[in-house]
C-alpha cells in the first residue's frame, strides 16, 4: 500500500457500531513530502485565511484555484524546512512561543488575554495560530542557518559598495517592492525558457493594461512572497539583489520594470512606495544584558523565573544588574562588564533583541525573554542619534551587503531544498 494510502486511511473515522457503521472521512493528503504529507484542511485553512486578509483590505484575488496552487507550494516550502528542522534537532518551546506572543501583544498595546480575544476573532482557533507561529519561528531558524554561513563579506566589496555610493551620491531611500517570478526548472531546456518567457510577457502586458499587480503575483508568481502579493517590504536599494537594484535605481513609485532574467527565471518588479530620502543619522542604544541558557539541568521555565527574580529585585533596589550579571550571565562577552553591551545600534542583534531594545525607555529592566542564544532580561541606559562617520557607513554597507546577499542565497537555499524533495501532488485534490 502507498503512503498516501495508509495515511488516508487512518484519517478516516469510524461512526457508530455494528452493521451500520459508517466511515467518515475527517481529513486527506494533498500533498507526500519525502516523508511527510500536507493535509487538505491545511491548505482549505491557508486559502481562507488570504481571503479573510483580502476582503478586510478590500484586495481583489484570483480564482480558488490559484489561490490553492499558491497554498500548497506554500505548504510544501514550510513542510521540507520543518523535516530538515527535526533532523537538525531544531525546536522552539512553548516557553519561546509564549514569549513571542507576548512580544507580538505588546507590539500591538494589547494584553495577551485581548490579543487571544483577536486572533480568535480574526481567525476563530487560537491554538492553531500558535502552532502556525510556531512553524515560522523554526522555518526561520533553518532558512537562517542554513544561509548565514553561505556568506562572506570581504572588506574590498564594502570599499566598492562605498565607492560607488558616494559617487552615485546615494540616499538611504527605502523601497517597498512588489515582485512577480515567473519560475524555470533548475535545468531548464530551451522548450521551458522560451515558455516561461512568453508568460512573463502576458503577466507584462496584464499590468501594463492596468491589471492589479498584487493579485497578479498571488495568481502567477512562484516567489515566496506571492501569497502577500509578492510584496517584499522596505528595502534600501543595496540591499535587494544586484539584479533588481540595477533595475529599480531612477525608478518611480508604481513603475513597472522586467521581465529581468535570473537562474530562478523572469522577475516582474513594481514600486509600491518610497520613503526616507538622506537620512544621515543612526539611532543607537546604550544597553545591557544578562543571559541565562536553559539546558538538561536548567529547565526553560527555571532559566526564565530566575530571570524574572532578578529583574524584581533590581527595580526594587535589592540587587545590581551588573553585580548579577557578573555572577550570573552567561554570555562571555559581556558578562565581566556586568552585562554592557556598550553603544550600537538595536538592528545588530537578532530579531527578539532587537524588538526589546526598540520597546524599552531609558533605565526600563524588561520582562525575561527568549532567543535562540536563551533567556535574557535587558536594560536600556541611553539613547542617543548620532552621524552617519565612516566606521558607521562601513557597518550600514556590510549589512546591506549582507541582507541582500542573504536575500539571494535565502531562495537559492529554498529552490535547492524543494528542488531535491519528493513531491507528489495526488490528482484527486
Amino acid at each position: 500500500m502507498k503512503l498516501s494510502q495508509l495515511i488516508s486511511a487512518a484519517l478516516l473515522c469510524c461512526v457508530g457500531f455494528g452493521s451500520n457503521a459508517a466511515e467518515r472521512e475527517i481529513d486527506s493528503v494533498a500533498v507526500i513530502v519525502d516523508n511527510s504529507v500536507v493535509l487538505e484542511s491545511d491548505v482549505t485553512d491557508i486559502v481562507e485565511r488570504v481571503k479573510r486578509n483580502a476582503q478586510a483590505q478590500g484586495q481583489t484575488l484570483p480564482s480558488d484555484a490559484a489561490l490553492r496552487t499558491q497554498a500548497t507550494e506554500r505548504l510544501i516550502l514550510t513542510n521540507l524546512q520543518l523535516q530538515l528542522a527535526q533532523r537538525m534537532g531544531m525546536q522552539i518551546s512553548d516557553a519561546q512561543l509564549d514569549d513571542t506572543i507576548r512580544n507580538i501583544a505588546q507590539d500591538e498595546k494589547l494584553s495577551l488575554e485581548q490579543f487571544r480575544q483577536q486572533v480568535i476573532a480574526e481567525e476563530g482557533n487560537y491554538e492553531r495560530f500558535r502552532e502556525r507561529l510556531r512553524d515560522e519561528m523554526i522555518t526561520g531558524e533553518v532558512v537562517r542557518a542554513n544561509v548565514q554561513r553561505r556568506i562572506y563579506i570581504s572588506p574590498q566589496e564594502i570599499d566598492s559598495v562605498l565607492k560607488m555610493m558616494e559617487e552615485q551620491g546615494a540616499s538611504n531611500e527605502q523601497y517597498n517592492i512588489g515582485h512577480i517570478l515567473i519560475a524555470i526548472p533548475s535545468q531548464a531546456s530551451a522548450e521551458d525558457i522560451s515558455e516561461a518567457k512568453d508568460r512573463a510577457d502576458k503577466v507584462m502586458q496584464l499590468l501594463r493594461d492596468g491589471s492589479d499587480f498584487k493579485r497578479i503575483a498571488i495568481a502567477s508568481s512562484s516567489g515566496a512572497n506571492a501569497l502577500e502579493g509578492g510584496d517584499l517590504g522596505w528595502m534600501n536599494i543595496n540591499e535587494m539583489p544586484t539584479l533588481f537594484s540595477e533595475a529599480i535605481r531612477g525608478r518611480k513609485k508604481t513603475d513597472i520594470v522586467g521581465p529581468l532574467r535570473s537562474g530562478a527565471g523572469f522577475h516582474i518588479l513594481t514600486i509600491f512606495d518610497i520613503r526616507g530620502e538622506n537620512v544621515a543619522a543612526i539611532n543607537e542604544v546604550k544597553s545591557r544584558h544578562i543571559l541565562i541558557k536553559p539546558s538538561i539541568i536548567l529547565s526553560e521555565e527555571r532559566a526564565r523565573t530566575m530571570l524574572a527574580d532578578f529583574a524584581a529585585k533590581v527595580r526594587a533596589g535589592e540587587a545590581d544588574f551588573a553585580e548579577l550579571a557578573k555572577q550570573h550571565s552567561e554570555d562571555p562577552g559581556s558578562k565581566l562588564n556586568g552585562g554592557d553591551l556598550g553603544w550600537s545600534e538595536p538592528t545588530v542583534f537578532v530579531p527578539a533583541f532587537r524588538d526589546t531594545l526598540n520597546r524599552l525607555e531609558i533605565n526600563e529592566i524588561s520582562e525575561p525573554f527568549r532567543t535562540e542564544h536563551g533567556w535574557h532580561i535587558a536594560q536600556v541606559l541611553d539613547k542617543r542619534t548620532v552621524d552617519a562617520t565612516a566606521d558607521k557607513k562601513r557597518e550600514q554597507v556590510y549589512r546591506m551587503i549582507f541582507n541582500r546577499r542573504y536575500n539571494e542565497e535565502a531562495s537559492n537555499f529554498l529552490r535547492e531544498l524543494r528542488s531535491e524533495a519528493h513531491i507528489e501532488v495526488l490528482a484527486d485534490n
